[in-house]
């Protein structure tokens, strides 16, 4: 089965050798493409000198449209899955193996790579907005994705097509909650994941309150007049 890595990348300088030589390295058996979102810092550079897999996008348009490209690449050149895969270092491709095999065993649509599928949730702030969207998750859907604002998410073919070809489809919960609703069938299996090493991440405090906000209004309100497609 074809598997496909799709890195997002912006302004990931500091990272993008370190996560790709690990593919590269260790992981040989999956192909791997970066999407350069428009990085102002030296990205592009790094990933021609090194002559890794690349598609450069010369404006940033953000991580949905990024990763829509990924997925387009994934759709034209026929790959069975297609998994997200953050720039930063943060998600651990050892899971990949995991994930596919899930998909063996049972007929499912997506896998999350998910910090709390048998850990418990740490109590604290930061876990504030998950728990939130979680329930409104449950109250949606019926649902109950643990780590729903998890990026290491893979696909089968059939999603595949439906973001490549579908232009308002984000790698998000509320893209998730739609998709759950009409029909799709997911599971969480449990991964580690580390912390940024270097660089910054997109979301500062303002940034994730405007997440938060869009990410409610979208899963409450829109889900419910977007025409569903066929899974």
């Amino acid at each position: 089965m074809k598997t496909l890595i799709i890195i997002p990348a912006y302004n990931e300088a500091e990272n993008i050798e370190r996560v790709v030589n690990n593919l590269i390295e260790n992981y040989p058996q999956y192909d791997y493409i970066i999407i350069n979102d428009g990085s102002k810092d030296n990205t592009v550079e790094i990933c021609r000198k090194n002559n890794y897999n690349l598609v450069n996008l010369p404006v940033n348009i953000g991580l949905t449209g990024g990763f829509q490209t990924g997925m387009k690449y994934a759709y034209r050149n026929k790959y069975d899955y297609a998994i997200q895969f953050d720039g930063d270092g943060q998600h651990n491709p050892q899971y990949i193996k995991d994930m596919l095999e899930e998909f063996n065993n049972v007929n499912l649509d997506f896998v999350i790579g998910s910090r709390f599928a048998k850990e418990k949730k740490p109590g604290n702030l930061r876990m504030l907005g998950g728990n939130l969207i979680q329930f409104i998750l449950i109250l949606t859907t019926g649902k109950s994705i643990k780590d729903p604002t998890s990026g290491m998410r893979m696909y089968n073919k059939k999603i595949i097509n439906l973001f490549a070809n579908s232009l308002d489809y984000s790698p998000e919960p509320n893209t998730l909650a739609h998709l759950i609703r009409s029909g799709a069938k997911f599971k969480e299996i449990q991964v580690t994941m580390n912390e940024r090493i270097a660089g910054e991440s997109y979301l500062n405090f303002t940034r994730s309150i405007k997440y938060m906000f869009n990410i409610f209004i979208t899963i409450i309100i829109m889900q419910w007049f977007r025409k569903k497609p066929k899974i």
